[in-house]
């Protein structure tokens, strides 16, 4: 009798310590779903995280409402907006804001600056260059971003053409053909190339190794930069809040980064 009675509470020991755990892991499990951070996917697009950490920053300390944010070229997150894949919010510029609505992936969106193209040149400018007609002196190294990867790209190929000077500035370009504007500041700041042309929020971020030339806007259209919405958005209440947010909010911090006309 007594060997058996040592079996038997040997037996009942564990299953109470079972339940228990058992238990214990349940009440976990509860108390980790009502704390559940909620998070806002960001698709940045590489010209704007400087203005964008500022943003959702406040946005964070005011709502609790964490943001998680992927940088890469804005080409490179459209087929996952048109996938419907990833994102609540991605921020762009013109003209991948009627992409997105081609898409049907369009829910809002916020207008909060505009990017232009500046000729940007080592600090003293020391090749004393005063206009984009100055990129076709020889023996001066240029960079530009890639018309392949680039709306600015496109827009300054499309003005050295219509200038009649594309043949002589791409001379001193060579193989400087970049994708991404934070190659282009990198370059000056080293002092690799003479001069530049680059968004102006980009140039801002830079503002300590560059200095930019004022020249007359001669491009045929404006840019502008977007925060939007995606429809696909497994967090609509949260990215509701957000874009009401950056619609207060975004205009004058874009402003302050240099996204202005």
């Amino acid at each position: 009798m007594k060997g058996q009675s040592m079996e038997n509470r040997h037996t009942r020991i564990p299953e109470t310590i079972l339940h228990l755990l058992l238990t214990g892991v349940l009440c976990l499990v509860v108390v980790t779903g009502c704390s559940k951070k909620e998070e806002i996917v960001i698709l940045c697009g590489s010209s704007f995280p400087k203005p964008m950490e500022q943003l959702y920053s406040e946005f964070t300390a005011q709502t609790g409402i964490k943001m998680v944010t992927t940088i890469a070229g804005s080409e490179d997150f459209l087929p996952l907006v048109k996938a419907g894949q990833k994102g609540d919010i991605l921020v762009t510029h013109d003209p991948y804001l009627d992409y997105v609505a081609d898409a049907n992936a369009l829910a809002d969106y916020v207008h909060v600056g505009f990017v232009a193209p500046v000729l940007a040149v080592q600090k003293g400018n020391p090749k004393g260059l005063t206009s984009i007609q100055d990129l076709t002196r020889p023996g001066l190294k240029i960079a530009l971003s890639d018309p392949k990867y680039s709306t600015c790209g496109e827009m300054v190929f499309a003005l050295l053409d219509k200038k009649g000077i594309k043949e002589a500035v791409m001379k001193n370009v060579e193989n400087r053909l970049t994708k991404g504007h934070s190659n282009l500041g990198n370059l000056l700041k080293i002092q690799a190339v003479d001069a530049v042309i680059m968004w102006n929020g980009v140039a801002h971020t830079f503002r300590d190794s560059l200095e930019v030339v004022k020249t007359p806007y001669e491009y045929d259209e404006e840019v502008r930069v977007h925060i939007i919405g995606l429809s696909y958005s497994k967090e609509p209440e949260s990215l509701k809040q957000f874009i009401e947010f950056a619609r207060t909010r975004g205009p004058e911090i874009f402003a302050e980064y240099g996204y202005v006309k």
